[in-house]
């Protein structure tokens, strides 16, 4: 059980299709777009590295033993879905790669209409919260299709959350760095509500794991309670150390604005 790894075929080839459209992208296709600079080392190994991790979470022996035993196990996947694995395939895609997407209007307004902050906040929290009602919470997790779908709905919607602090397209830029940090601020509540609710429920909540066979010395309350205080807390720090980054980035760019630029005049010799 620990250690048994899963091979779904629908997960391990949409993510062989996605690492190879990136890397026919910027190898062979690349003479295609407008403008493409080369990808750089760091840029596709963010990407890859993006995909791996989430190949891990959902193939690894973290799926299953979080699905069936440990909510606490369950959780920790969810985080890594919607707080590191958007951040490195943001990090890792050249825009010019989305630009295409970007002249097709239907896509377009969507992609647009998705990613603007009220939207994203809104969507990505909503879906979030909801995902983890016990009405919604059990069959979902009882049914191995909705369960896939959910954790591509995750995906997409923390993609959308992240797009206005890391979106790589020049025609969608990020905010600011205070609005940035602004808007980390409030993408800890959300969170924060949910994990509360769960970890200061006097009740299991979740009839999958009241009934599912301990195989830790945590009780299922127990386990609730700590993956709720790990979605409560987890998520929080996450992005208050967002918030760090962001003014020291912030701090970097206002220094550079002030400070003076010196020019030095050429001179010939006697």
């Amino acid at each position: 059980m620990w250690t048994a790894w899963e091979f779904d075929p629908t997960v391990v080839s949409g993510i062989l299709a996605l690492g190879l459209l990136y890397f026919l992208s910027a190898g062979a296709w690349r003479g295609r777009f407008t403008s493409s600079d080369p990808v750089t080392a760091s840029q596709a190994s963010f990407f890859y590295a993006g995909l791996i991790i989430f190949w891990f979470v959902l193939q690894s022996p973290i799926d299953g033993v979080g699905d069936d035993y440990l909510f606490l196990l369950h959780m920790f996947q969810h985080m890594v879905i919607i707080l590191i694995v958007p951040i490195f395939l943001l990090k890792g895609t050249p825009g010019w790669m989305l630009e295409p997407l970007m002249r097709l209007p239907i896509l377009s307004l969507a992609i647009r209409t998705l990613c603007r902050p009220l939207v994203a906040f809104t969507v990505f929290n909503l879906v979030f919260a909801v995902a983890h009602l016990p009405v919604f919470f059990d069959p979902i997790n009882s049914n191995e299709s909705l369960h896939a779908i959910e954790h591509l709905v995750f995906l997409v919607t923390a993609l959308a959350m992240w797009a206005p602090v890391l979106s790589p397209i020049p025609s969608l830029p990020p905010l600011s760095y205070p609005m940035q940090m602004g808007y980390m601020f409030l993408q800890t509540l959300p969170c924060s509500i949910v994990g509360a609710f769960i970890a200061l429920s006097g009740d299991t909540l979740y009839r999958r794991y009241a009934l599912a066979p301990r195989i830790s010395v945590l009780t299922s309350l127990q386990d609730q309670q700590l993956g709720g205080l790990l979605m409560w807390v987890g998520t929080s720090l996450f992005f208050f150390g967002a918030m760090m980054v962001m003014f020291f980035l912030w701090f970097q760019q206002e220094e550079g604005k002030g400070r003076p630029h010196v020019h030095v005049a050429g001179h010939s010799g006697a």
